[in-house]
């Protein structure tokens, strides 16, 4: 991570899934960072997407560690489980299925923003991402289905862009961005990954992605990008 300033703090939220450990690992790595801190439900102070006060005192910990937030990883995300699989057709989508969907992958981010984004460094390049996924993308949907995890990866895209714009009359060399990590082998893609489809290794996917952060530049907030670097289409 050069181009962040050395010294400071990273936070990675989801950090006990495939992609949110592997990311943890990597940050350490760099060197670049004085702490890297991982959040999750199993944390201490922990954080739970699903109620606010969760993330309020998680923000509150690390206002209170002095160092500049240099990065805020954002590696949550809801496909299937809890009963729940990707609807293929209208008839299969129910009310609860949608709650729960928007609940986790755009309500519970957006609140992350709310409460992470105001301690962004003031000064030099800070990054807030999330993950987001090519299937939220509307210009790029050609095959339907999958009705409550486009849908509610598609509102997490207009939380990220909307909060980017108020982001940069504060702090206009912080970026706040949404990334497509392409397909992973972890729980959350498990039994979907097509045959012939590029499945990367979690260490892999967080290589590339702080690459991408790497190479982002402010004019960049508020955008949706993929693991190579490439802008999606909303």
């Amino acid at each position: 991570m050069e181009s962040l300033r050395s010294g400071g703090l990273a936070i990675v939220i989801g950090a006990t899934g495939g992609i949110g450990e592997a990311m943890v690992e990597a940050l350490q790595q760099t060197g670049a960072f004085a702490k890297v801190t991982a959040f999750s439900r199993a944390s201490e102070p922990d954080i739970d997407l699903i109620d606010e006060q969760t993330i309020i005192r998680a923000a509150a910990a690390v206002r209170e560690t002095g160092h500049d937030l240099r990065l805020v990883f954002d590696a949550t995300g809801f496909l299937h489980g809890c009963g729940f699989k990707p609807e293929k057709t209208l008839s299969a989508i129910t009310p609860a299925h949608m709650a729960h969907a928007f609940a986790v992958n755009a309500m519970g981010p957006a609140l992350l923003m709310k409460h992470f984004l105001p301690l962004l460094a003031k000064d030099g390049k800070s990054v807030f991402a999330t993950l987001s996924a090519k299937v939220g993308s509307i210009g790029d949907n050609a095959l339907g289905g999958w009705y409550s995890y486009r849908a509610s990866k598609a509102a997490l895209n207009q939380f990220v862009h909307s909060a980017a714009i108020e982001l940069a009359r504060k702090r206009p060399e912080a970026l706040c961005v949404a990334l497509h990590p392409g397909t992973v082998d972890t729980g959350l893609s498990s039994g979907f990954a097509k045959n012939g489809l590029m499945v990367r290794t979690p260490g892999e996917t967080a290589g590339l992605l702080l690459g991408v952060l790497d190479q982002l530049i402010p004019s960049q907030s508020g955008g949706f990008f993929d693991y190579r670097g490439e802008a999606l289409p909303w």
